[in-house]
């Protein structure tokens, strides 16, 4: 399971992995409960790996601020929930991204990114590495291994 396949959809709470698309939307699976949903092409969805977080210098994608969380808790859930205080919030996402944008990050996206990757962990998803991209040479090493096989 990739970030690629990980939507939050506008009006439901929580996670949805995409199952398969259908001619009018797609099927997503809850990852609170399992129970799986049809969504149409009008719902507002973002998926997870188009996501970033504000900082001072730059845009930081949220399969980085997950992997800074991830490695300031050692692999396991937030020792903060997301239902914290404001300020309890800020200090913990201060701790994990000291240079984010207090100015654009509220502390609503905060307790969102807390209960997601919380989410995530508790489903198993522990892998939030950059997607290797195919390279041309590993491109044109594949268009020579199907030539030779011909």
């Amino acid at each position: 399971m990739s970030l690629d396949k990980i939507v939050a959809i506008a009006g439901k709470p929580g996670l949805y992995e995409l199952k398969t698309q259908t001619r009018t939307g797609f099927v997503a699976s809850s990852l609170l409960d399992g129970k799986k949903i049809t969504v149409g092409m009008r719902s507002n969805v973002s998926v997870l790996s188009e996501i970033a977080i504000y900082t001072l210098t730059e845009e930081m994608p949220l399969r980085e601020v997950f992997a800074k969380i991830q490695e300031k808790e050692e692999g396991k859930e937030t020792s903060i929930g997301h239902k914290e205080s404001k300020d309890k919030l800020e200090e913990y996402f201060f701790g994990v991204l000291p240079d984010y944008d207090e100015d654009r990050v509220y502390p609503s996206d905060i307790k969102k990114v807390i209960q997601w990757y919380n989410l995530l962990i508790k489903n198993g998803f522990t892998d939030f590495s950059e997607p290797e991209a195919q390279t041309e040479e590993a491109v044109e090493e594949t268009k020579e291994d199907v030539s030779e096989e011909k």
